[in-house]
């Protein structure tokens, strides 16, 4: 495939943005991209996926220099459409997702960090929604699902862009941290992921999607649904046996 890379080793698909030099948010990078994050949903060789960006850029959004022609009818809509999807692949994947932002996240790549899982970040990397600059709008409801109110305002109408120190000061990303440290950071955790039950992983992603947008006790009963069918498992049962004989678990996924 052209501008993602995935490779997968122990349980963790290892998701590589690459194309140079911003890995610019192109509209077939970003169809790749939902088809690698559909697959994930079907491929029992991974349990979590880790996404990052080639080179020293994570994602500096829109590809500016190669939009389509939007006088085409139903371009603008198509457009449209891969820009929205992508970002659902990701956040509804039933695998976690963790984000590796290794530089510049900005616009729809702001959006694709946002619909991951756990966000982690490298020293150099920076957040913001510069699209006020270049005479487009877009991403704000992205962003406000991770940064504050007046901090995703400050982004939109003067196109401030917060670093990535600035974030983990507010609890926004789980660590902030030298270049060459953020993919084993990672991956370690990733690996983590990988090592629990794969079904009690499934219902607790799909859980915290689901719960988002619910009430509290709305949001709690569908918990405990989850946690009625999840009680019923094999893996259930071997935690559970495995935690009594003072074993590893081996899980099977059902």
């Amino acid at each position: 495939m052209g501008n993602v890379r995935t490779e997968v080793a122990d349980h963790v698909a290892l998701v590589t943005l690459d194309n140079p030099p911003v890995n610019a948010a192109a509209l077939d990078m970003l169809q790749e991209l939902t088809d690698v994050f559909d697959s994930f949903n079907d491929r029992d060789d991974v349990r979590v996926a880790v996404l990052t960006g080639a080179g020293r850029c994570f994602s500096a959004g829109a590809d500016l220099k190669n939009r389509p022609d939007l006088s085409i009818p139903g371009k603008r809509w198509n457009r449209n459409r891969v820009v929205r999807e992508v970002a659902y692949s990701i956040a509804d994947c039933a695998k976690p997702v963790i984000a590796a932002v290794n530089g510049p996240a900005l616009g729809a790549g702001l959006g694709l960090v946002a619909s991951c899982d756990i966000i982690v970040a490298s020293e150099n990397a920076v957040f913001g929604l510069p699209e006020i600059d270049v005479g487009l709008m877009g991403g704000g409801k992205h962003a406000a699902r991770i940064l504050p109110h007046s901090l995703v305002r400050r982004m939109m109408l003067t196109g401030y862009r917060a670093p990535a120190e600035e974030l983990y000061r507010r609890g926004v990303i789980e660590a902030c941290l030298p270049a060459e440290d953020l993919l084993p950071w990672a991956l370690d955790m990733a690996r983590t992921i990988a090592s629990k039950s794969p079904l009690a992983t499934r219902f607790a992603k799909d859980s915290m999607r689901t719960i988002e947008t619910m009430t509290l006790r709305d949001g709690y009963i569908y918990e405990q649904g989850n946690t009625a069918k999840l009680s019923t498992s094999h893996d259930a049962q071997e935690a559970v046996a495995a935690f009594v004989e003072k074993r590893p678990p081996v899980f099977l996924g059902r």
